[in-house]
């Protein structure tokens, strides 16, 4: 996600605070937070896919995505 949109995503959070906003620019707000949610996301999941975990005996794994159901 690129500075100019998280800076509209503020600016659009300034303006409905102080006087709310248009159904257009809630549109807009909406759509840009969720592209902002999946950005952090895919990172966050990246960031755990490539975590180690070393044990204090000197071994280590990685950590796996817990399946569902589980």
């Amino acid at each position: 996600m690129t500075d100019e949109k998280i800076a509209r995503i503020n600016e659009l959070a300034k303006k409905a605070k102080a006087e709310g906003l248009t159904p257009a620019e809630q549109a807009e707000q909406k759509a840009l937070r969720a592209e902002y949610i999946a950005g952090f996301r895919a990172s966050l999941k990246s960031q755990l896919d490539n975590t180690v975990v070393l044990n204090p005996d000197g071994t280590s794994y990685r950590l796996h995505q817990k399946r569902k159901g589980h």
